[in-house]
């Protein structure tokens, strides 16, 4: 563990240096008494910025934006916001050299009535990222933000201001929406100018959602990118090419490239400034199916040491994703609960870090190699607490799908046996049967990971396995990545498809579609949860509703 994943070791860590203050409530009226700013971790280094002014190449590797230090400063990959809740926000940005981030926060998008608030100074510590952790907000409220990077030496000098927007979960039972999908640039599908970047991004854009949950493989670190692929049409398909998308990613610089390139999709940039997002990790952020003690059998890499470039990936996903430090893991992993009102709590799981090597998955001894103890003792707790009439379980792993790694080892819970728990499925049936002895209802879970969009109901009267309530598992992906499947269903937790669509042939592009997202709506009055799994260009492909079960 380096420095800088120390600092983040716990829910309340701060880092020494970091400006923090208190920002009263003026004549606004979009604060809750008072903004509170809590800027002392690492993780907590900065604001909203937008694209360089250098334009990226179509027939070649082009330097990373904004490298010119004359002149004004300048914000260089958009602005963010993320783990959005009643009273709380995280802001993100990046600048093009050190320099102190500002912000404005209104109720209005034409800032007339706003508070300023002064962020932390951001260095080449963070790769000039920094985020602003925001307390004391009003919740239900619509907040405009507008970020500059305020120059050093001369105050006077700062960058052209950057916008973003986000909602604050209301206290009162409202409509709320949100979408969900993962796999982003992947198996060599990168940005493609002919679309704005990634060709989905519109649609989700379109939707307008409250937040958006990434399911994991926000990047793929170890999927490099050319400039351009031939399509069986006979048309070609062009990408974005920087420096760290030519080859997998091993230094901290090429992680954190990664986000970089993401970020040079103009589409996926402006989704994101509009859209809090609520993110979890899953493989390709490191390398293709990793798991902690990893050695490499892969001669792309010359650092074969997985627990070293993990270190190194977990860093640059710190540096350009804004997530609240309230993870309770003293460790730095991700996984964590956001509270959104009466009607939604969010279970974000981290089911990478503590996996286990993987094998046929014939072990009949639970071993904690999914969850870990302490998640897993963690998860139940906090469903048990939680007053949300719904609970949203983000799992980067599916439930019962079959994934395979090699010709007999699996990579995901489900091993291929329909019959009792083995392997990775002993770690999670305590989970499923907690819920059903501390009468927990109302959970749904929410997944990507493998490609293709599905709908699965489990029931204890198909399974094995029969100490577990009914409930649904929802997959949607890839966002922009090949796309695959369908995997078959391991019967162990007595899963049926009710839904699938999938590609007609593996890693079909983005240019052919079966590329798939799910949205989520809640009604403020029925309490009812809708789920809808959509196409690229946001078709509703299956729809169902779910009536809470009330104590």
């Amino acid at each position: 563990m380096n420095a800088r994943e120390q600092s983040q070791s716990g829910p309340n860590a701060e880092r020494a240096g970091d400006p923090k203050g208190v920002v009263p409530l003026g004549s606004t009226g979009i604060l809750s008494r008072r903004l509170l700013l809590g800027g002392g971790t690492a993780a907590a280094l900065g604001l909203a910025t937008q694209p360089a002014a250098a334009t990226p190449s179509r027939s070649g590797p082009i330097a990373a934006p904004a490298q010119v230090r004359r002149g004004r400063p300048v914000l260089t990959h958009g602005v963010q916001s993320g783990d959005v809740r009643t009273r709380n926000a995280v802001l993100w940005s990046r600048a093009d050299r050190p320099s102190r981030l500002v912000a404005q926060l209104s109720g209005s998008p034409d800032f007339r009535k706003s508070v300023t608030i002064p962020g932390p100074v951001v260095t080449p510590r963070t790769d000039l990222t920094g985020e602003l952790a925001l307390a004391g907000l009003r919740p239900g409220t619509d907040y405009h933000f507008r970020i500059r990077a305020v120059d050093l030496a001369d105050p006077r000098r700062s960058s052209e201001p950057l916008t973003g927007r986000f909602r604050t979960a209301s206290t009162r039972p409202e409509d709320l929406s949100f979408l969900w999908s993962g796999d982003i640039a992947g198996q060599g599908w990168g940005a493609n100018p002919d679309f704005g970047g990634f060709r989905i991004a519109d649609a989700m854009r379109a939707r307008r959602p409250d937040f958006f949950l990434c399911s994991g493989d926000n990047v793929y670190a170890d999927g490099p990118v050319t400039e351009t692929v031939a399509l069986p049409d006979g048309s070609t398909w062009k990408n974005l090419v920087i420096e760290e998308k030519t080859k997998v990613a091993e230094t901290l610089d090429e992680y954190r490239g990664q986000y970089k390139y993401n970020l040079l999709a103009d589409n996926w940039r402006a989704f994101l400034a509009e859209t809090p997002q609520v993110t979890q990790w899953d493989d390709h952020e490191v390398t293709n199916n990793w798991y902690p003690g990893e050695i490499l059998d892969d001669d792309r890499y010359t650092v074969t040491d997985v627990d070293t470039l993990a270190r190194r990936a977990r860093q640059a996903f710190h540096d350009y994703v804004p997530v609240a430090r309230i993870s309770p893991d003293p460790d730095g992993r991700l996984y964590r609960v956001i509270n959104y009102g009466p009607l939604l709590d969010v279970f974000v799981l981290d089911m990478r870090t503590h996996k286990d090597p993987n094998t046929p998955g014939t072990e009949a001894v639970p071993d904690g190699g999914l969850l870990g103890e302490r998640q897993t003792k963690w998860l139940i707790r906090e469903l048990r607490r939680s007053k949300a009439t719904w609970k949203i379980i983000a799992n980067d792993l599916p439930v019962g799908l079959i994934v395979p790694d090699g010709s007999t080892d699996q990579e995901g819970v489900g091993q291929g046996d329909p019959g009792a728990p083995r392997g990775r499925e002993l770690d999670l049936a305590p989970v499923l049967s907690a819920l059903k002895r501390e009468g927990i209802r109302n959970h749904v879970w929410l997944t990507a990971d493998v490609h293709y969009t599905a709908a699965h109901h489990y029931s204890p009267d198909r399974a094995a396995f029969q100490d577990f309530d009914p409930f649904w598992e929802f997959v949607s992906g890839p966002l922009n990545a090949g796309a695959f499947g369908p995997n078959t269903l391991d019967g162990t937790f007595g899963p049926k498809a009710e839904f699938i669509a999938a590609p007609p042939a593996p890693n079909t592009s983005p240019a052919q579609g079966s590329q798939f997202f799910g949205e989520v709506g809640i009604d403020g009055r029925t309490r009812e949860l809708t789920v809808t799994l959509r196409d690229i260009d946001g078709k509703a492909l299956f729809t169902k509703t779910l009536t809470p079960h009330r104590r």
